[in-house]
């Protein structure tokens, strides 16, 4: 039993130190709201007549006040950090108050634990994480502090007048000594008082970041601004709930006005969850009630005040985050509309025609036209959601056809049956199109569109003459009639283009089946046909051997990076400036020209280039992607307003600053000492390499490739290469027989200072330190051949601290937490013992809609 009970015990500990006091009260106010607004279902549906009665003007007017309770709200937000020294922008400062207003609403204590939150508009301004957090309690200190200042004499007069509401001097009192507290816990952090040792002593890795954070100066001025601007909200929303009642066509009460909205503040800043959702409708209510409003109108003013000082900033903060994927928004939506535009022509086509409609079209059009309309909107239907695949990709001939088939939509469904309905949502299709036609660029293959016409032609043809001949002399008992040459051609042609042929009744089974075998061979020519229109086209990777020799030649002028030397790699095409003497490196795949690195050119030439290079992948139907891209180089990027997304951190070493001396390097002494106890020699190889070792180090190459799981890569760095590795020089690992266990190979670096290698490998039976053993060899070759720097290549996926966007928040979250990436952290660790500092790497690219294809595309250019 006792031992039961100790298995039993831990278990209730862990479920008790999960339960939290602000979780319980956030499911007490759910409940409240729930059975609030169950109890008052009879006035809700009261209130509608009431509102769709409410004055226009006075609707203008309590949206115009919305618009000043934001810029009021903008404005603490500003003022909150001048009072720091930060400038703040007035649009950055409005989306902070919308975006945190926003996710206050799901997050447990919201108005405070938002605060935490920080758009990547501020990130951007080089504020440090302390200076927000300083500005955000700014921020939260007024809105308390006004709250007491406004509220006061609010209570104290309603109090005084109604006799009511005695209790809520206790939630005023509440917020009064919650200040005081605040100020002297603040007072005591500064002077390092006894709040400050507690906490010292205590929890001593939280003290540097405590100093930091109150290390404050607040300029005074810009602190009265924040309450000016504070008191300004309260006194918005005071006059929204009295605009509320002008609108509604009540009598209007600032008393009454003011009561309610001092209460209803009180209970959302208590309340944990929701900001108050319910509890403020309730005790707002109950407010209005006691000044002699009924239910119905007393919930009629709530509704209104919280519509436009709830719902309408709260809708105003989801804009704000979907505004920034508004490219992403831009490229998936003709895609979604084509799609339901199919689908909204299939149920139309299979749909009977309203009747009255039907007549007034039978005055205008022939019967046959309208039949072979209806035939012709089922056809549109099945082709547009087939276009609509492949206008996700980019594709301009899905464009194309989208927008032609879009129009004949249109068309079609005003002749099938006058349905306007349909026809204005293609017309709307039509218009979207039309002003997303710069997304899409990529080609079709000519090929593939020549086969198709071919093809097409071929099988109409052909199915034509099998018609004629086969309606021309068919048994007369299979349909009735007996075919002229004239009926057979025309029967042919209706049914292979899907029109519908009401003149042509097969009576038997055979009749049947050869209608619909012309039917079905028609369906699948003309689909192979659209398909053939839209076949991507795949871009051949073939080099002009002249275009190497001069990009060469180019890089002994120019090349200032480790990765130049696979600029020239022999997986890259080459662009050749006409204006200025450069060169890109590049591979094509998924439709882009993905570059590695920048231009190689002068540095005031390279916006050109970069210009001019996006020009060439425009008429090529590519989009332009940029893949290791330094940070210096980032401003190039930022004047063509393309976006960046860090990727991980290049390992610098100082090659001068490095020694084995130190209590820091006894692990690696050690592990290079016992290397060379055991018998184990660190060779160096000089150029060029003779075929027995070229035949030993490919052996060591194909046995990590297996043991390890790993796969050759290329167009960021190279792959086993028994001509290049030749004339390069090679660091080894051998044992006192000779056999090599481990090595890499040094590349060649255009930049003056720097030292690079490109492989490093190892077999299973390798000793521990054969690795730290080579990079320690390298580090000696780079000093004796006077190189400053020591580039040891880039870790994935590492570096990022704080996230400029959701992106790479993702990569972020991916790399701690998910198992196949785990490896680099081993990686980093590798390298973290020799680098001096780590440099930011980007991928650059167009649109945030190009993230999702782009990985794809990487991990194509990057496989042999």
């Amino acid at each position: 039993m006792q031992t039961a009970m100790s298995k039993i015990q831990p278990v209730f500990k862990k479920i008790s130190a999960k339960t939290r006091w602000r979780e319980i009260l956030a499911m007490l106010m759910l409940l409240l709201a729930i059975v609030f607004f169950r109890s008052e279902r009879k006035e809700l549906h009261a209130i509608i007549p009431q509102l769709k009665q409410a004055s226009p003007f006075w609707l203008v007017i309590g949206s115009s006040i919305t618009i000043v309770y934001t810029l009021f709200q903008a404005g603490i937000y500003r003022q909150s950090f001048a009072a720091i020294g930060l400038p703040l922008r007035w649009p950055h400062a409005t989306a902070l108050f919308l975006k945190r207003n926003f996710i206050s609403i799901f997050l447990p204590a919201g108005g405070v634990s938002s605060l935490a939150y920080s758009p990547s508009q501020i990130r951007k301004q080089g504020f440090n994480q302390s200076e927000v957090h300083q500005a955000s309690g700014i921020f939260a200190f007024t809105g308390m502090l006004t709250v007491l200042i406004v509220g006061t004499p609010i209570i104290i007069y309603t109090v005084l007048v109604t006799s009511q509401f005695k209790n809520t001097t206790y939630g005023l009192i509440s917020i009064l000594l919650l200040i005081i507290l605040l100020a002297s816990a603040f007072r005591s952090i500064r002077k390092k008082g006894r709040l400050y040792q507690w906490i010292d002593k205590r929890f001593p890795s939280f003290t540097p970041s405590i100093d930091e954070l109150f290390a404050i100066n607040v300029n005074p001025r810009h602190f009265s601004g924040a309450i000016l601007f504070s008191i300004g909200v309260e006194l918005c929303g005071i006059i929204t709930i009295y605009v509320g009642m002008l609108a509604l066509g009540m009598p209007a009460s600032p008393g009454a006005s003011a009561a309610a909205y001092i209460i209803a503040v009180i209970m959302m800043i208590v309340s944990p969850f929701l900001r108050g959702l319910g509890v403020v409708e309730l005790s707002m209510v109950y407010v209005l009630e006691q000044f002699g409003y009924n239910s119905t109108h007393a919930l009629s003013i709530t509704i209104f005040y919280r519509v436009f000082e709830f719902w309408l900033p709260l809708l105003a903060g989801f804009v704000s985050f979907v505004w920034k994927g508004r490219h992403i928004f831009l490229r998936a939506f003709p895609a979604l509309l084509t799609f339901t535009l199919g689908i909204v022509n299939i149920i139309s086509a299979i749909t009977p025609s309203l009747h009255n409609r039907s007549q007034l079209l039978h005055e205008y059009l022939p019967v046959a036209a309208i039949h072979a309309s209806h035939m012709l909107v089922l056809f549109l239907g099945l082709s547009l959601l087939v276009t609509s695949a492949f206008l996700f990709r980019g594709l301009r001939n899905a464009w194309i056809i989208a927008l032609g088939l879009a129009v004949f939509s249109c068309a079609g469904n005003l002749a099938k049956a006058l349905d306007y309905e349909e026809a204005l949502f293609a017309l709307f299709t039509v218009v979207v199109l039309a002003i997303t036609a710069s997304q899409y660029r990529i080609r079709s293959s000519n090929k593939w569109m020549r086969t198709g016409f071919k093809t097409t032609i071929i099988g109409f043809a052909a199915v034509l003459v099998f018609g004629f001949i086969s309606f021309y002399f068919i048994d007369i008992r299979h349909f009735g009639v007996d075919f002229t040459w004239k009926q057979s051609l025309l029967h042919t042609f209706k049914i292979f283009l899907l029109i519908e042929d009401n003149s042509l009744h097969p009576i038997t089974r055979f009749g049947h089946e050869f209608v619909w075998l012309i039917r079905w061979i028609g369906f699948i020519t003309w689909g192979f046909f659209l398909f053939t229109l839209i076949k991507q086209n795949k871009e051949k990777n073939i080099v002009n051997e002249n275009y190497r020799d001069k990009a060469k030649f180019l890089l002994t002028q120019y090349g200032n990076s480790s990765m130049d030397y696979f600029k020239t790699y022999k997986d890259k095409l080459f662009f050749l400036s006409d204006i200025h003497d450069a060169f890109i490196a590049y591979r094509i795949a998924g439709g882009f020209a993905i570059v590695l690195e920048e231009p190689v050119c002068a540095a005031e030439n390279k916006i050109d280039v970069l210009e001019e290079f996006d020009r060439h992948c425009r008429k090529m139907g590519l989009k332009p992607a940029f893949y290791r891209v330094d940070e210096n180089s980032i401003p190039w990027f930022n004047q063509l307003r393309k976006n960046k997304l860090l990727i991980g951190q290049e390992a610098i070493l100082e090659v001068n600053r490095f020694s084995l001396e130190g209590k820091d390097k006894k692990s690696l002494r050690n592990g290079i000492g016992g290397l060379q106890k055991k018998g184990y020699i660190i060779n160096f190889c000089p150029a060029p390499q003779t075929p027995e070792l070229i035949r030993q180090l490919k052996k060591v190459s194909d046995e990590w490739l297996q043991e390890f799981e790993r796969n050759e890569s290329i167009f960021s760095q190279g792959m086993f290469d028994e001509i290049e590795l030749k004339d390069q020089d090679i660091i080894t690992v051998e044992d006192g027989q000779r056999s090599i266990y481990a090595f890499l190979n040094i590349i060649p670096d255009y930049a003056e200072y720097d030292c690079t290698y490109d492989l490093i490998r190892k077999t299973k039976e390798a000793p521990a330190a054969a690795m730290d053993a080579l990079i320690v060899r390298l580090i000696e070759y780079a000093k004796e051949h006077n190189k400053q720097y020591l580039n040891l290549g880039l870790v994935p996926m590492t570096g990022i601290l704080h996230p400029d966007n959701t992106a790479e928040q993702i990569i972020k979250i991916a790399a701690e937490k998910i198992k196949r990436f785990h490896h680099y952290k081993g990686l980093r660790a590798f390298k973290d013992k020799y680098a001096t500092f780590w440099d930011n790497k980007y991928l650059i690219y167009d649109d945030d809609f190009d993230l999702l294809q782009l990985p794809i595309a990487l991990s194509t250019v990057m496989k042999p």
